[in-house]
């Protein structure tokens, strides 16, 4: 756990991730991913993303957290599927030790663009035990396995650890996910990448908890999603305002659009879309100014 003494609020530079799935253009939320290849994720709070404000400014989330007592709990990309995301399934914190890694990887996806149909996949048709699926993945039927749940604009998703999952095309995704990069992907549309059917079939799970989260309309916010691993609010405020936003755990904010100034008794840092600002641990004193308006997502690790 990171953030055990007062930090100024920082700004981190995304990280783009190249993915044969990917896009060129990235607008409106990027107009330059310093690559000409296709990029399918921005990682806004990835290890290895870099400070661009205040006293840490040119150091890396990874460096920072170390410092101030461990690994930042919470990984936070921006998705964008041209093509089909691989079917793939990420263990729980059990699986993945016993399996040799640090922690499982559970997550949650919020909808920030969707053209008409677009649909992601999460979980299994009845019946579908880890027989079928591996006659399914030798014999390319394994989209017909997939529950597909239609998505729109504002949907938040929760995607269970165990969940067997696929994206569409079509939409943009924010992802929030526990801080682990473990994936075993199943099928992949013939793509010539590695498959991890093995630890997949050992790892999937026939019912979870996810799918879609109905939101809840709080005080000043509104909560999108409350889970073991991560809470995850929206906040709209309009031309003049300023509010206090706290944080009960490690956190970040992320810019949807406008603009604002994340503040704190220590320092502040500048908000925009696309964009993480990293905020104090179990902080009641972030106040988020804005004179054009401004829209974000608190993402926080619960303590």
């Amino acid at each position: 756990m990171m953030m055990t003494t007062k930090v100024a609020p920082f700004r981190l530079k995304p990280w783009f991730s190249e993915r044969p799935w990917g896009r060129k253009n990235l607008l409106p939320w990027y107009s330059d991913t310093g690559t000409k290849e296709l990029v399918g994720e921005a990682w806004l709070t990835g290890p290895q993303c870099v400070v661009e404000t205040g006293s840490f400014a040119g150091r890396t989330l990874s460096s920072i957290a170390a410092e101030l007592g461990g690994e930042f709990p919470l990984l936070v990309k921006i998705l964008f599927p041209a093509e089909k995301l691989s079917v793939q399934v990420h263990p729980d914190d059990v699986q993945a030790r016993a399996l040799g890694e640090t922690r499982g990887k559970t997550e949650c996806w919020y909808v920030l663009e969707a053209e008409p149909g677009a649909a992601v996949a999460l979980g299994l048709k009845n019946g579908a035990d880890a027989a079928v699926v591996r006659a399914a993945v030798a014999d390319g039927t394994m989209e017909a396995l997939l529950e597909w749940v239609p998505v729109s604009v504002g949907d938040m998703l929760f995607v269970d650890a165990g969940t067997v999952h696929a994206i569409g095309p079509g939409v943009v995704l924010l992802e929030t996910q526990q801080t682990s990069d473990v994936t075993y992907r199943l099928y992949d549309y013939g793509r010539p990448r590695e498959l991890h059917l093995e630890k997949g079939l050992q790892v999937m799970k026939a019912k979870t908890a996810a799918g879609k989260v109905a939101p809840r309309v709080m005080d000043g916010f509104t909560r999108l999603i409350e889970q073991r691993y991560f809470v995850v609010d929206r906040f709209d405020f309009g031309e003049v305002s300023e509010a206090s936003v706290s944080f009960d755990g490690p956190g970040c904010v992320v810019g949807l659009a406008g603009s604002g100034v994340v503040c704190t008794a220590g320092g502040e840092a500048v908000l925009n879309p696309g964009r993480a600002v990293v905020v104090p641990v179990g902080d009641d004193g972030v106040i988020v100014d804005t004179e054009g308006g401004v829209s974000f997502l608190r993402c926080v690790a619960p303590v």
